[in-house]
């Protein structure tokens, strides 16, 4: 009767650890993705002071892989599209980083102008940035529809 306590209570132990250890990976996992998604938005607004467009948006692309839905990826992609002349897919951009904008913090005093309409803003480092996200991306999607209704049409004129 005793042996068979002691192997229950060791089996439980066991257990315990095991979950404690799997639960000890799965968030130091989710730290890993945070930190590599975080150094990926740093390199790739790097890249866009320098005007390195282009491998900013195959950064970008890979962050919206990891963490689809980034308010920040979204917004900074939007500068870029916005660098292409694709007002239309700036403002679809826009419009989904809106939802999880609030209570994201960005460094205001670095922004990218592209286009001199659309800025993209540098991530915080350890969410200790200055300014909540969700005004900046409302003002840049003003900026862009504003753009759009003013652009003209080929053959057209003004809008």
């Amino acid at each position: 009767m005793i042996r068979t306590s002691v192997k229950i209570t060791a089996i439980v132990m066991a257990l315990i650890l095991c979950a404690g250890g799997l639960a000890f990976a799965a968030k130091a996992k989710k730290a890993e993705k945070e930190m590599d998604v975080g150094a990926m938005l740093m390199a790739s607004f790097e890249m866009m002071e320098k005007g390195k467009f282009e491998p900013a948006q195959k950064l970008l692309d890979k962050v919206l892989a990891k963490d689809p839905g980034n308010p920040l990826a979204l917004n900074n992609m939007a500068a870029i599209m916005v660098k292409q002349k694709k007002f239309d897919k700036a403002d679809t951009y826009l419009n989904q980083a809106l939802p999880r904008a609030k209570g994201y913090m960005v460094q205001i005093n670095r922004v990218c102008q592209v286009g001199g309409i659309c800025v993209a803003f540098k991530p915080a480092a350890g969410g200790t940035g200055n300014q909540e996200l969700e005004p900046l991306v409302k003002m840049n999607i003003d900026m862009v529809k504003q753009y759009m209704s003013s652009e003209p049409l080929s053959g057209k004129g003004l809008r």
